[in-house]
């Protein structure tokens, strides 16, 4: 598949606010993504075929995420686009409900941007399609955002699923501080259980194995009482973090 082009996403949510942090994590991931706040409207962009994935919240003015659902089965039966629901509805009827409507996955609010983007990517491999191949570079890390896999001087390296997701959360926001609360909730998905120091464990297991140290010229720092944040620790010939020109809308 040519690399300009971009698997289809559309997004109905009537939070703008919301929407607009959901739209910028589809984006920097490599997706074409279309966001409709009307449930009508949503639906007749999906039945004009293109589409290769999705995303409906529930709550909606007009049609309900289900009765959409139910309107594009009867429209495009076998031909719909695989559905994730995005919710606040997290009663076990409700999930009932969304997955026996024809939903292939089913996501509470508050979103996690990591499980998010690998519930979609599931979804997507089990439809036949191909993802987008993002690709990301600081020094010597290139990160390939749809593989999800890192390398240092061109040799993968090894992590966790948890140190990926923490990793290219990273490696998508340069220079920007990282607060222990977000990333409890971003990385984490607000577990009540994970403690300050699995943070700590993690961010240290990164520095070693992607050898962010000043030494590389970036470092993973701390920022005392607040959280992380990776950033330039000198100047050096490999230039910032560079995203595919298709890719920075």
């Amino acid at each position: 598949m040519p690399s300009d082009v971009r698997l289809r996403i559309a997004y109905l949510e009537d939070d703008l606010l919301l929407a607009q942090e959901v739209v910028g994590w589809l984006r920097e991931a490599g997706y074409d993504v279309r966001h409709y706040a009307d449930s009508q409207e949503f639906a007749r962009a999906v039945e004009r075929g293109g589409v290769d994935a999705l995303l409906l919240d529930w709550m909606v003015p007009g049609l309900n995420g289900t009765e959409v659902l139910c309107r594009l089965r009867l429209q495009l039966g076998a031909k719909t686009p695989p559905v994730i629901f995005l919710t606040a509805r997290n009663g076990e009827a409700d999930v009932v409900e969304a997955l026996e409507s024809g939903a292939d996955d089913y996501l509470i609010k508050p979103l996690s941007r990591a499980v998010l983007l690998a519930r979609l990517q599931a979804v997507l491999r089990r439809s036949g399609a191909m993802l987008p191949t993002a690709r990301l570079h600081l020094g010597d890390i290139e990160a390939d955002c749809a593989r999800r896999q890192i390398f240092v001087q061109g040799r993968r390296v090894e992590l966790t699923d948890r140190e990926t997701d923490l990793a290219l959360h990273f490696l998508q926001n340069v220079n920007r501080l990282l607060t222990r609360e977000h990333l409890i909730q971003t990385i984490w998905g607000l577990r009540p259980d994970v403690e300050t120091r699995t943070i700590d464990v993690h961010v240290s297991a990164l520095r070693r194995k992607l050898n962010l140290r000043p030494e590389s010229g970036w470092r993973l720092v701390s920022v005392y009482g607040r959280g992380y944040r990776l950033e330039r620790a000198r100047s050096a010939d490999e230039g910032p973090l560079t995203i595919p020109p298709e890719l920075d809308d």
